[in-house]
């Protein structure tokens, strides 16, 4: 069965990066161009245990900051979030997906996850574009994918939950799903929660969370409940007590999140 096109390669390449930890299948496209913001990135996408062994299609997450996703040999100080490791144990229960790792650029990761209403130096708008009208075709293109906004998901830490969840609302017509670890909600002066507030009710959920011992995103969570959205329904804020602002705090947090955006 031919899984994809050609110009993908399995990962992990042989990089001389260190051990790497991959688990499971992952896909890697290199030099992938965004007309949007004229700059070039790497994609890694995971295919879910059943996807060679069926004609299935599934649901797909993006994620931000690819590099921190599946490998400890290309994460920050070695913090991955242990996204497919985590995927692997949701199959067990039944809940399968494509998760698409998208690479940061450097330096220019802050200004690419900065929403371009709240900063005008921000490129979060065609950050946004980018994803949706460059990569997510690639992505459907290439792979058996549910395509539809309530089977699509965007996902983050800090800054990529920040753009995350500007972007479930920017774009409701390809996400229905969204997930905000930690979002750095103090950009822009708060701008995001009068975005939020303003925005048209988009029917989906959302995921939301952040430790005691880093900023708070209770305020978010209270204007999301006020805008309709339900607790434990299509909204989900999880509190970790004694957690701070750190890779390992979001791997631990990131099944629970996964399982209430994936779960029926």
């Amino acid at each position: 069965m031919n899984l994809q096109r050609t110009d993908w390669q399995a990962y992990p390449a042989q990089d001389g990066t260190g051990e790497h930890t991959v688990v499971g299948t992952l896909q890697a496209l290199s030099d992938v161009h965004s007309t949007q913001l004229r700059n070039r990135r790497d994609i890694l996408v995971y295919l879910p245990p059943s996807y060679a062994t069926s004609n299935r299609r599934y649901p797909v997450i993006y994620m931000q900051d690819g590099q921190n996703l599946f490998d400890r040999a290309t994460s920050f100080v070695g913090g991955e979030w242990q996204v497919d490791e985590t995927m692997e144990a949701l199959s067990r229960d039944g809940l399968q997906a494509i998760v698409v790792g998208i690479q940061h650029t450097g330096k220019q990761r802050i200004v690419e996850y900065t929403p371009t209403p709240f900063n005008s130096r921000g490129r979060g708008d065609p950050y946004v574009a980018f994803v949706c009208d460059t990569l997510k075709p690639i992505v459907d293109r290439d792979f058996r994918t549910l395509a539809d906004p309530a089977h699509t998901g965007i996902f983050g830490s800090s800054m990529g939950g920040l753009i995350s969840l500007y972007a479930f609302f920017r774009r409701p017509d390809v996400f229905g799903l969204t997930g905000a670890m930690s979002p750095a909600l103090w950009i822009g002066g708060g701008a995001i929660y009068p975005y939020v507030q303003q925005a048209p009710f988009v029917a989906g959920k959302i995921y939301l969370d952040h430790g005691t011992r880093e900023g708070s995103a209770r305020r978010m969570h209270t204007l999301l409940r006020e805008k309709g959205y339900c607790d434990k329904h299509d909204l989900l804020y999880v509190v970790e007590e004694g957690s701070r602002h750190t890779e390992s705090a979001w791997a631990r947090r990131l099944p629970d999140g996964l399982r209430f955006l994936l779960r029926p």
